[in-house]
């Protein structure tokens, strides 16, 4: 089987300003947010997000195990804001970074640091604005079809980043808990930055 980008929206993020300033005061000025970043599937316990997708638990588990030890250990786990088409991580578009990775039951959990870029300023007024933000999962592997809509991610399956994305797909969390959910390398043009800036503008 082919490998393609599987991008796999997991929840979305909302704080009050004065979340957000506690967040800040507590981090030493950094903005500081943490909730589900994956959901996998283990036994007959199948969890798909509303696309249709599970992840077997021990493929996602060795998964970001190997992430967690690789790039956020050497403080280089970044995300964009919105979805590139790429497998590669561009760093004009970075907006955060990963500095923790730890398991609830079968949810991977995550603290994100919201980053003084272009990018990450963009995503911290929306998330004063009271934008929900969603974060969304980026990979490269193939999927077994299951029948009646359902497909599942495969041994091959390798995770890129995390992203900051407009537009959650699935039920469960949010960041103070974040939903899951999937799709692959055609990406719905909604939610590229352009519409983020333009949410900000329309506040302001």
């Amino acid at each position: 089987m082919n490998k393609q980008v599987i991008v796999d929206y997991i929840g979305s993020i909302q704080f009050t300003p004065e979340q957000i300033n506690e967040s800040i005061a507590k981090n030493e000025g950094k903005l500081v947010v943490s909730g589900i970043m994956q959901r996998g599937s283990s036994g007959n316990e199948k969890n798909y997000n509303q696309n249709g997708r599970s992840y077997p638990l021990p493929i996602l588990k060795r998964e970001a195990d190997k992430y967690k030890n690789v790039f956020v250990k050497e403080h280089r786990a970044l995300g964009e804001l919105d979805h590139p088409e790429s497998s590669v991580v561009n760093l004009a578009n970075v907006s955060h970074n990963i500095v923790d990775l730890w398991w609830d039951g079968n949810d991977l959990m995550g603290k994100i640091e919201i980053l003084p870029t272009p990018s990450g300023n963009i995503a911290k007024e929306l998330l004063r604005s009271g934008i929900r933000l969603g974060i969304s999962s980026r990979g490269m592997g193939s999927v077994k079809n299951l029948g009646e809509g359902k497909v599942e991610v495969q041994d091959d399956f390798e995770i890129v980043c995390w992203d900051l994305v407009s537009n959650p797909s699935t039920q469960g969390a949010f960041m103070d808990n974040l939903n899951e959910g999937v799709q692959t390398q055609k990406v719905d043009k909604y939610a590229k930055i352009n519409s983020l800036i333009g949410d900000i503008i329309s506040i302001m």
